[in-house]
């Protein structure tokens, strides 16, 4: 599982980075939408249990291959468990040619100054150790910004550099991701404020070291593409951030260099109920479309 081979796969690869890490807050919300009631299971053990299924399901599909899936980000529980008889990032490697991804933080602080921080992450050394000898490529660590408090987002900014630093320490590549919230009235500002804060840290790193941005869809099309652009970052990919997929779908579609990082958008309408057929097809319309919308800018 080689470091250059999978860098080359994210940085020349067509198609999109699929989002699998649902962490413990958000996976009711995700096995309800999966058709998975609340009754269904008893206590987190079994919840844990029924959302690996559900993971386990999409990456077995034949339509979850690495010709349009470059990646795929995995929480923590999902990387130390097994899918098809091998370590979950072996079997997205070897089988499918996907790019395995791990989730490192570990939630939201409070809001302050119109955004929310990453809570401290202390062992974060050993498990980026643990993700590096199971053959994980990067990371991903989200923060999120509420309002165009220029203090906040450089706080937010300082914090996921900080982070990615230690993350390209251990040998790995971090998704820094400084998430938008696209309900906000100064989504624009904010934008702003926060392009400038993260041109002005990859102005200022070192020349041999890359990181990637996972990004709310802009306002303004195209408003990212100096990121895009820059030769510190290897990827900017876009989270679909509580829009439809075709709404997603459409907005990324107009965004040169962007490609699609999406969890609920790419999930949306499968169900446990499924046949193996039924959920294929419908696996297969979702990776298309989010594909088709990656590779049009």
């Amino acid at each position: 599982m080689s470091m250059q081979e999978m860098t080359a796969k994210i940085s020349d690869g067509q198609g999109f980075i699929a989002a699998l890490d649902q962490s413990g807050g958000s996976t009711p919300k995700a096995l309800k939408l999966y058709g998975v009631e609340e009754s269904d299971y008893n206590g987190e053990a079994e919840m844990f249990d029924r959302i690996h299924e559900m993971r386990s399901r999409i990456m077995q599909s034949p339509a979850f291959t690495g010709d349009k899936v470059l990646g795929a980000i995995l929480f923590e529980m999902t990387m130390d468990r097994e899918v098809g008889g091998k370590p979950t990032s072996h079997y997205l490697w070897e089988e499918n040619g996907v790019v395995p991804f791990l989730k490192i933080d570990k939630g939201l602080e409070a809001e302050a100054d119109g955004v929310q921080l990453m809570k401290p992450m202390p062992g974060l050394d050993a498990l980026l150790a643990r993700a590096a000898k199971l053959g994980i490529f990067g990371t991903k660590e989200r923060s999120v910004i509420h309002a165009a408090n220029a203090k906040g987002i450089k706080a937010i900014v300082d914090q996921q550099f900080a982070v990615g630093d230690q993350v390209i320490a251990a040998g790995l590549m971090p998704i820094l991701e400084p998430e938008v919230t696209i309900s906000i009235a100064d989504k624009a500002e904010a934008e702003a404020i926060l392009r400038d804060e993260i041109l002005a840290h990859l102005d200022a790193m070192p020349e041999d070291k890359q990181v990637m941005l996972k990004l709310s869809l802009p306002s303004v099309d195209n408003f990212y593409k100096p990121l895009v652009d820059h030769p510190r970052v290897l990827k900017v990919v876009a989270l679909s951030g509580g829009y439809s997929r075709d709404e997603a779908n459409d907005i990324l579609s107009r965004q040169t260099g962007m490609i699609a990082s999406f969890s609920r958008a790419l999930s949306e309408g499968l169900n446990a109920k499924q046949t193996d057929a039924e959920f294929n097809a419908t696996l297969g319309a979702a990776v298309d479309s989010i594909h088709a919308a990656s590779v049009a800018g």
